[in-house]
């Protein structure tokens, strides 16, 4: 043997296992960073999973204790569908719910065209257009195929390159006014608190109202609309009347009952670490019906919020 090599690899052949094994090293360590990223990806969304199925079904409750509340015996317990708030712990949630009686609310399928426009007026649509827009409402709903002024049917929608007309019907729900010609899911956003379609009456009652629906009422202003509302949720469950004098010209009654059975409630739910969820839903409250549930649900809308 010659003792100028020795017994080991020759010095390339040692340099090239040496990159070998630096490349297996990289490789590994490579593999259980990825591993490493993706348990800790899924445990971030498995406790997000688990966070917003805790907020939902916290904001769930929020809507079954509006039930049972508002429908106590006891005015003086009885919660108040005026859209005040109402808050309480459930686990480590905090929920807030808002309950509005829906004859405070506009009834899309019987409003005054004034009312409509009014409506959207308050909501900073231009007077023509919001003209325009009530009488595109008006069109919809009828049965004829007449235009009315500034209203809109068949040829109006097909100059616009819509493939539809009005349904010449009632509005099946509050959404489809997004259909209307005119609309935008924009202002339709603004105008859906005030709108309903689960009441038979033509103008919206002043003692359960929500804010849009009051400044859409014929003279009414922000201010005296603020107003109400503020001294209509300071009044006390089970007071049966309300301040002496009417304020702006409306009268407001005491809150011992409700003006209807259909309710809007909205119901938020908030845990600790920001994780929230937001309900809303129209039920029908009344005697107990063929699911065995004291009310029945006519809308439902549910979904995570930020």
């Amino acid at each position: 043997m010659n003792p100028r090599h020795g017994s080991g690899l020759p010095s390339r052949q040692r340099g090239l296992a040496f990159l070998l094994v630096l490349w297996v090293v990289a490789m590994l360590t490579i593999l259980l960073g990825s591993f490493a990223l993706i348990a800790r990806t899924e445990n971030i969304q498995a406790r997000h999973m688990f966070d917003t199925t805790q907020a939902r079904y916290a904001a769930e409750a929020g809507l079954n204790l509006a039930v049972y509340e508002m429908r106590k015996a006891d005015p003086m317990l009885r919660w108040v569908g005026d859209g005040r708030p109402y808050v309480f712990g459930f686990g480590d949630a905090e929920v807030e719910v808002r309950i509005t009686d829906d004859s405070g609310k506009i009834n899309l399928n019987g409003a005054d065209p004034k009312v409509l426009t009014n409506l959207f007026t308050a909501r900073g649509v231009p007077p023509d257009r919001a003209e325009a827009l009530a009488a595109a409402v008006k069109d919809w709903i009828d049965g004829d195929d007449e235009t009315s002024l500034n209203g809109a049917e068949d040829p109006d929608y097909k100059a616009a390159g819509l493939s539809y007309g009005p349904a010449n019907a009632q509005f099946s729900t509050v959404s489809e006014l997004q259909q209307v010609l005119g609309m935008n899911y924009e202002l339709f956003t603004r105008v859906e608190p005030a709108l309903t379609i689960f009441t038979g009456q033509s103008m919206p009652n002043a003692q359960y109202a929500p804010l849009e629906a009051l400044e859409a009422m014929p003279d009414m202003t922000p201010e005296c609309a603020r107003q109400i509302i503020e001294q209509r949720q300071a009044m006390q469950p089970g007071q049966t009347a309300g301040p002496a004098e009417p304020i702006c010209g409306v009268s407001i009654g005491g809150v011992t009952g409700g003006g209807g059975v259909t309710y809007s409630v909205q119901s938020r739910a908030r845990l600790p670490n920001g994780t929230s969820t937001n309900l809303d839903a129209t039920i029908r409250m009344g005697g107990v019906n063929p699911a065995g549930r004291p009310f029945v649900i006519l809308r439902w809308r549910d979904g995570e919020n930020s």
